[in-house]
């Protein structure tokens, strides 16, 4: 007998909830789950397989369960006066970003966010047995500082999700939203800067904001400008005693010792690896100009990604450009679709393949 899942007893509140995941296909270029398509360079690649090479020598022990050398090399490349006691990391932003709602969140609280924003919010929030509730944004996918603590006032929720810049509409979020949603709740603010380092480099941190805000946490990852995406490492930035309240629902030994000494080498080349993130901006940029002259409506973007709009039929232009060797995201945005910005010979691929298409199919 086949045995179905509505046939086990399964918890009620995930009950009809579908796991996240983007499609996947081998195709020539992939530009959907906004990866750096860039490989990590070789120098440091070599340097990075001499520190597992290391590690692997004592990989019978359990790994250093305070990861401090990865902590103090995070604290030194965020900067801002963090010390290691304010670094967190765990396997992948996504995990980070669970560790918090396992501390904060749960049974009878709420979690919010500003629509539409990353879909694991909302399955995060659900799967920690908290409620989701989803605030809105305006028609361009902006959010202002006093709609966002309105509406954070009005929901009273006990923790906030703040995208910046947001995924999938690439948005920029100004600080001044950030302060005020901090001071509209009681409750814990999230500042997602996932695609912090493809923003302008004049442009500050959230980081700038912590000091005198135990309640602001800022969580990072090195997916994506550090193209690490395959080694799954996410940290945060916060006071030290949010941190401890982190260890109290963190598995042991959650980051592998492999891990640890892959994000601590390359860490140690921040330069270097974040050498193209000019070369990826410049391709975003160029996304965004070309899908324009081509009638579409390219958001502003602070990413490593453009949501364009003016699409008459997004699945079938999807499927177009998937016939011609190209995958993109249809992101559940009416008459939108989201591509990555990748290698320039990735962009023109991308370009040439929706220009052929003819209109905006």
């Amino acid at each position: 007998m086949t045995v179905r899942l509505d046939d086990l007893p399964l918890r009620d509140d995930l009950r009809g909830m579908t796991p996240y995941g983007a499609p996947q296909a081998a195709l020539p270029v992939a530009l959907n789950v906004n990866e750096n398509t860039h490989p990590v360079p070789a120098e440091v690649a070599d340097d990075i397989l001499d520190a597992i090479a290391r590690a692997l020598r004592d990989v019978n022990r359990y790994p250093d369960r305070e990861f401090t050398p990865l902590r103090e090399a995070f604290a030194t490349y965020l900067g801002h006066g963090l010390s290691p006691e304010q670094i967190w990391a765990a396997n992948g932003s996504n995990e980070v970003l669970q560790h918090i709602l396992q501390a904060f969140g749960g049974p009878g609280r709420t979690a919010m966010g500003f629509a539409p924003t990353y879909s694991m919010y909302p399955i995060l929030t659900r799967a920690t047995g908290a409620r989701w509730v989803a605030g809105e944004r305006e028609h361009d996918f902006t959010l202002s500082a006093g709609s966002a603590a309105a509406q954070v006032r009005e929901q009273r929720p006990d923790i906030v999700f703040l995208c910046a810049p947001n995924n999938p509409t690439g948005t920029p979020l100004r600080l001044d939203v950030i302060e005020a949603v901090y001071d509209a709740t009681d409750g814990v603010v999230i500042v997602d800067e996932a695609y912090e380092e493809f923003a302008p480099r004049d442009e500050p941190s959230a980081l700038s904001l912590l000091p005198g805000r135990p309640r602001l946490v800022v969580s990072r990852t090195m997916s994506k400008a550090f193209a690490f995406a395959g080694a799954r490492v996410g940290y945060l930035a916060a006071d030290p005693a949010f941190v401890d309240a982190l260890r109290l629902v963190r598995l042991p030994y959650h980051l592998s010792a492999l891990t640890q000494a892959a994000a601590t080498a390359a860490l140690g080349h921040a330069d270097t690896m974040l050498a193209m993130v000019d070369e990826i901006v410049a391709q975003r940029d160029r996304i965004s100009a070309t899908v324009a002259a081509l009638g579409y409506t390219a958001h502003e973007s602070w990413t490593n990604f453009v949501l364009f709009g003016g699409v008459d039929d997004p699945a079938a232009t999807w499927k177009a450009l998937y016939d011609r060797g190209v995958l993109i995201r249809d992101v559940g945005i009416p008459h939108h679709l989201r591509v990555s910005a990748g290698t320039a010979d990735e962009t023109t691929a991308f370009l040439d393949a929706l220009a052929s298409i003819g209109s905006r199919a």
